[in-house]
């Protein structure tokens, strides 16, 4: 008797049919997931593509089978409307996830052919940038229209958005100016992604601090301050105001260092010593330096010493180094001509009588 009822029970055949169907699902996931996988084993992107999908499909295609079991059963079942709801939502969602799975297995294999972790990485920084910030609005506007979908589904939602297209005017005004900020950084991040006013670990000067750029996400940049701080800016502030980019099309920069000598000190020794500091760092790209007296005031003469580096890290440890060793090599062989307060003999003397006349006049 219980195995009758069971036999002519409304949902046996559906639920028979959900058995045989997700077990088979599984099964074309995973011989269809060897098959591509091995056929874009030339292809990386594709194949980093696939292998990240791998983990949503094992959820799509079982709820596609169950949706297509559910739409196959009699309109008459009792709860069939509310499982094929209940599956949908489940399908919207994973289908959602899916697709930004693929978005981020592409970024994954794009990056891979490109690495930043070596000596010249201008174009991989540039790839880099690029696919992150797009990769961060297109998952953004995936994860937003996967829950759009899912809201459309329900009769209450639908009528809740009419009733606001009713009273769109003021409402819209006022949501236009609440995601002014939002809008505003997501077509700053679409600039930054195919303009690239920036990219990943450029060095860059901005609001007086000198960093390298440690994160760009979909609203915001992290620049990590040369003392291991954070400065946290928004992406419309690179669009909006100016800064200093000392890797925007190359990381190679010419040092200066500056010090001040008495006009007594002979310029040719310097150099010569100049010469030596400098082909012995190396911090030095063998590409210039120099040495030159830039200015002159009424003490002193200004000198200046400048030198190439591959970067700016190893350009501000080469200006060190060649700052203190001109000190040193001065203080060692022409401390007489090292900036001091000085009166000559002769000016001391007349300065002396005059003070000495003033006195007894005054007296």
């Amino acid at each position: 008797m219980t195995k009758d009822m069971l036999l002519t029970h409304p949902w046996f055949g559906p639920a028979v049919a959900a058995l045989i169907a997700v077990p088979l699902a599984l099964l074309v996931h995973r011989v269809g997931g060897l098959v591509l996988r091995r056929l874009a084993r030339g292809t990386p992107t594709l194949h980093a593509m696939l292998v990240n999908m791998q983990p949503a499909g094992r959820l799509v295609l079982p709820l596609v089978a169950l949706q297509m079991v559910w739409q196959a059963a009699p309109d008459d079942l009792r709860f069939l409307a509310q499982v094929q709801h209940l599956n949908g939502l489940l399908l919207i969602a994973a289908v959602t996830w899916l697709a930004v799975r693929a978005v981020n297995g592409f970024a994954d294999g794009v990056l891979a052919q490109h690495p930043y972790d070596v000596a010249d990485n201008l174009q991989a920084r540039r790839v880099l940038t690029q696919t992150r910030v797009l990769v961060r609005t297109a998952s953004s506007m995936l994860l937003v229209a996967g829950g759009a979908l899912m809201l459309m589904t329900f009769p209450g939602a639908r009528q809740v958005g009419a009733s606001l297209l009713a009273s769109a005017g003021v409402i819209g005004i006022v949501a236009g100016l609440a995601a002014k900020p939002v809008f505003s950084n997501l077509i700053a991040g679409l600039q930054i992604a195919l303009a690239q006013p920036i990219r990943m670990d450029d060095v860059l000067v901005v609001e007086g601090e000198w960093g390298r750029v440690e994160e760009i996400t979909g609203t915001f940049v992290v620049l990590r301050i040369w003392d291991d701080r954070r400065l946290i800016l928004p992406l419309s502030y690179f669009i909006e105001k100016p800064f200093q980019n000392w890797t925007r099309s190359s990381s190679q920069l010419l040092g200066a260092v500056f010090v001040h000598a008495d006009y007594g000190m002979p310029l040719a020794p310097l150099r010569a010593e100049v010469e030596r500091l400098v082909k012995a760092a190396p911090e030095w790209d063998g590409r210039f330096f120099n040495l030159q007296v830039t200015d002159a005031t009424e003490r002193t003469m200004q000198l200046r010493v400048l030198c190439t580096a591959a970067s700016s890290s190893l350009a501000f440890d080469l200006r060190c180094k060649v700052r203190e060793g001109v000190i040193g090599f001065m203080q060692r062989e022409y401390p007489q001509f090292l900036p001091r307060m000085r009166i000559e003999d002769g000016a001391g003397a007349d300065m002396a009588a005059a003070a000495a006349q003033h006195a007894m006049t005054t007296a």
